[in-house]
């Protein structure tokens, strides 16, 4: 495992008029999901900001 390599990928999800930004993130992560992202940590510095969602990928 020490010897595994790691690509990494920050994604920022904004709120949208119609949706929380619960939602939207929720189906980004799905997206990525299948992509092979894991997600690694999300922070929403305030509320309505926009949610940046930190993620890695195996190489």
């Amino acid at each position: 495992m020490a010897d595994e390599r790691w690509s990494y990928q920050v994604v920022e999800v904004k709120p949208t008029f119609l949706g929380s930004t619960r939602e939207a993130a929720q189906e980004r992560l799905a997206q990525l999901g299948l992509q092979g992202w894991e997600l690694v940590a999300a922070i929403q510095s305030q509320r309505f900001a926009p949610v940046q969602l930190y993620l890695k990928k195996a190489l």
